[in-house]
């Protein structure tokens, strides 16, 4: 007897439409509502009381602010990643040492103290780097989530069986048409769901941006209260803003997980 798909999605769209017709149709609905919201989110919060009224804009701009921070820093710890996970499985002992320091040293140290590391020290040290207080925060908070994504992708290309390897070597494919080819889509796939946590979590701590003045959310929030002692209100709407942000992101992650059949359901 046939089964109605398990997927969220069923409730939404038809169910005669395909898993890849569903999770299209998620993804695009949910990208078209992210981009709405971050434009029209100074309309209702305009319509609130004080102190949420007159800082419609600032909430408006913050927004904007930290997707942009963390679409930028998620594609940088996206390609960090993958030279990180290559490196740690590379057999060229210099290169694996690197990834396998790189890795060690960020998960090992606060995101806080990178952030200002990166923004105080690292100009010091390299004159040639002074990056403005965004270009910091972006190349900190992608670096980080860079190595933890590196250990998701290193999983993912474990757990590709040898064979598959030495089959497509056996059939005149070089070592990058194998692995680019052959090996990296499976990794990818398998290690798609920790890598999208990854993604809603940096959302998350790009909040720590506002320590070196980036005025993104959690920044605004903080102005706004520390102008008009309402704590109360100003952290509850910041809250709810981070709250939507991080559901629609979600969505889009679940239905890019469905499309591509993670969990090998259909």
């Amino acid at each position: 007897m046939p089964t109605a798909p398990q997927d969220g999605s069923r409730t939404l769209w038809p169910a005669s439409w395909t898993r890849q017709q569903r999770s299209t149709a998620t993804i695009l609905v949910s990208s078209f509502a992210l981009v709405l919201f971050m434009w029209l989110v100074a309309r209702p919060l305009a319509r609130m009381p004080e102190p949420i009224g007159p800082a419609a804009e600032q909430f408006a701009e913050g927004t904007r602010v930290t997707v942009e921070l963390t679409l930028v820093a998620g594609l940088m710890g996206m390609v960090a990643g993958v030279l990180a996970a290559v490196g740690k499985l590379s057999r060229f002992a210099p290169l694996r040492w690197a990834a396998e320091f790189y890795v060690w040293v960020i998960r090992g140290t606060p995101l806080l103290v990178q952030v200002l590391f990166v923004y105080l020290a690292l100009p010091m040290m390299v004159p040639q780097l002074k990056l403005s207080d965004f270009n910091s925060a972006a190349l900190a908070l992608g670096v980080n989530v860079g190595a933890y994504n590196a250990e998701a992708i290193r999983a993912g290309i474990g757990a590709i069986p040898k064979g598959q390897t030495e089959a497509a070597r056996s059939l005149g494919l070089s070592p990058l048409q194998t692995f680019g080819s052959i090996v990296f889509p499976q990794a990818l796939k398998i290690a798609l769901p920790p890598l999208v946590n990854n993604v809603v979590a940096l959302l998350k701590d790009s909040s720590l941006a506002y320590v070196i003045g980036v005025v993104e959310l959690s920044n605004i929030g903080n102005r706004v209260q520390a102008a008009t002692f309402q704590p109360v209100p100003v952290f509850i709407a910041t809250a709810s803003i981070y709250l939507v942000l991080t559901t629609v992101l979600t969505q889009i992650a679940g239905a890019i997980e469905l499309r591509m059949d993670v969990e090998q359901r259909h």
